[in-house]
């Protein structure tokens, strides 16, 4: 009998359930230009408050419907205003917002910016990364420890050399942009 009093006492005490890390992002992306998936390793040990804010605005569907706003050819194709790059939306400040959460303090580190490095955006604030993130086309050694390195592509980088290039000024798309139809968390 007091086993199993013992047993009904361990399954009614609460259970601590330590959520796992988050190791990447599965990005659905559609457009004129391209269309298929991109998957993203999150590299947690390198900018943790990063990787947790990406994961995490993915998990709340926040970047469901975000456009790709600038994308320069032999550079890089950003993303992820989820204020002003909704899909359908007045698309003339995308680029300029971000979240509703504090900006991120920087996490640089010496990891190089390659072709397939997923960099955070920012304006010249180093402390000001929100929701934005870029792909990187080519290598960017400029950027090195200037910017902060948050995942690299695993999958997919083929997708990526089709998102729809932008025309306009710094890299603006002009007319219908691509857009991350759905952004899922991955483990």
């Amino acid at each position: 009998m007091r086993k199993l009093a013992a047993a009904f006492a361990l399954m009614a005490s609460p259970v601590l359930v330590t959520p796992a890390l988050a190791t990447g992002l599965q990005i659905e992306v559609a457009g004129e230009g391209a269309n298929g998936t991109i998957t993203i390793d999150l590299l947690e040990d390198l900018a943790p408050n990063h990787a947790a804010r990406l994961a995490e605005l993915a998990a709340e569907g926040a970047y469901n419907g975000v456009v790709f706003h600038r994308v320069i050819e032999g550079f890089m194709a950003q993303t992820g205003d989820v204020e002003h790059g909704k899909e359908g939306g007045n698309l003339r400040r995308a680029g300029t917002g971000g979240s509703d959460k504090p900006d991120l303090a920087a996490e640089f580190t010496s990891e190089p910016f390659k072709r397939g490095i997923v960099g955070m955006a920012r304006s010249q604030n180093p402390n000001s990364a929100n929701s934005q993130f870029f792909i990187m086309f080519d290598d960017g050694e400029f950027l090195n420890n200037q910017y902060t390195v948050v995942g690299r592509v695993t999958g997919g980088m083929d997708i990526v050399d089709q998102i729809k290039l932008g025309t306009g000024g710094n890299g603006a798309v002009v007319g219908a942009p691509d857009v991350m139809k759905t952004v899922t968390v991955t483990e």
